[in-house]
């Protein structure tokens, strides 16, 4: 039986989920900003047709949001994960092996179902209906073609099959909305008259071996029909995790910024135990408010560690340590991260014989508590003391909406009239 893919898509993510709990900016446009409220990352298609670009500076498109009544929103990353959750839910209730690709994106399975378009509207349907999120399916052969059909389905009713029609339908898709095709990639076809998808799949083996190695390859017999992606490959772990923020104002002191470093460490930590990992390397960067040769002065320390660890407040303590070898009295820093590396599955770490955690077993029992309470009742539930209170250095967030589904003080109230 012919293998088939369905990869649904929500559409303007971040700005569908403002929409769920505030029905006054349906039609009107919305744009959602960056991190310390900087540049655009989602848009409305009211907001698109202004002609708001995706990563356009918040300061330089002010103006013509102003002038439209635009709704200008911060980045709310709690509502939007627990609305990611929702809708993955659903989908798992049709697929209980899809693929979350993204916070946005999950691959499905459609094997064996005789009408795949009715089946995915009736999945479109179920997603809107249970969680107020429209999103667009896109069906193909490959997962490439299914994502081609995705970026179709946006302008074709919500459901795009690529089907007898391929070719007619990837003609009008531009070569640059093709999976797997990257900015550089793009460019290089373009220079050669390659404008769309259908002239992507178009062109010989040798050429594309050449011009865009064994991975373009691919992507072109995928545009074929050809599955080169198993249904089931799943995302691989991380080689690395990196968790680095602006800071929402500059800043001199030292204590802050080990304030800033201890919470990334321990959101990175979080992630590195998520995908049951122990980073053996730690690199520390920060990063000067001062413009030199073009761009930002910043610095960095590393180590590596005696013994691969995920246990947080260890490498809290060894973020400190590069932290001081790096920092400079005297000067303004706008930014610090920490980066996790040499990263090995967590029951397969290959003891010190003269560095030992005092009691490894308990830092995991303590660390899985941790991580299960702050899942249960939200980020930040419990914190570590080096994170501090108050947190004056914290992102900017002026424009940010309620966390209407993940905190108890902040939920929708509904008022009934009689």
């Amino acid at each position: 039986m012919k293998r088939l893919f369905a990869l649904v898509d929500c559409n303007n993510f971040y700005v569908s989920c403002e929409r769920v709990f505030n029905p006054t900016l349906s039609g009107v446009p919305v744009v959602v900003l960056s991190n310390n409220d900087g540049c655009i990352v989602a848009r409305s298609n009211e907001a698109k047709a202004l002609g708001i670009k995706m990563g356009e500076p918040f300061f330089k498109c002010r103006h013509i949001l102003e002038r439209h009544h635009a709704r200008v929103f911060s980045s709310n990353y709690a509502l939007y994960a627990d609305m990611s959750r929702r809708v993955m839910e659903v989908l798992a209730g049709y697929d209980p092996c899809l693929e979350v690709y993204s916070i946005d994106e999950a691959f499905l399975s459609l094997e064996g179902i005789q009408n795949p378009a009715e089946y995915a509207r009736g999945i479109r349907d179920t997603i809107r209906r249970w969680t107020g999120i429209p999103v667009s399916i896109g069906i193909g052969a490959t997962k490439t073609l299914a994502k081609a059909a995705a970026k179709l389905a946006k302008r074709r009713g919500g459901v795009c099959e690529l089907g007898a029609d391929t070719d007619d339908l990837l003609g009008t898709l531009d070569v640059g909305d093709v999976w797997g095709i990257g900015w550089r990639h793009m460019h290089v076809l373009k220079r050669h008259g390659v404008a769309t998808a259908l002239d992507l799949k178009s062109l010989p083996d040798a050429w594309v071996r050449k011009r865009l190695s064994i991975t373009g390859l691919r992507t072109v017999w995928e545009l074929r029909g050809y599955a080169c992606l198993p249904a089931d490959a799943a995302l691989g772990p991380k080689q690395t995790i990196t968790c680095s923020r602006l800071f929402g104002r500059t800043v001199r002191d030292l204590g802050e910024i080990r304030q800033a470093l201890a919470v990334y460490v321990a959101r990175a930590a979080e992630k590195l135990r998520g995908q049951g990992a122990a980073a053996a390397f730690i690199e520390v960067h920060l990063v000067e408010d001062e413009f030199r040769d073009g761009r930002f002065t910043g610095f960095a320390a590393s180590r590596e560690l005696a013994e691969p660890t995920a246990y947080t407040p260890e490498l809290i303590r060894q973020a400190g340590l590069l932290l001081e070898r790096i920092f400079r009295p005297g000067r303004v820093y706008r930014k610090v991260g920490v980066t996790f590396a040499g990263l090995t599955p967590r029951f397969r770490v290959q003891a010190n014989l003269f560095e030992r955690e005092a009691d490894p077993e308990r830092g995991d029992r303590l660390m899985r508590a941790v991580d299960h309470i702050n899942a249960r009742w939200g980020a930040d539930t419990l914190i570590y003391a080096a994170g501090g209170v108050v947190r004056p250095w914290r992102m900017r967030r002026e424009r940010m909406s309620r966390r209407f589904t993940t905190a108890w003080d902040e939920l929708p109230v509904a008022k009934a009239t009689f």
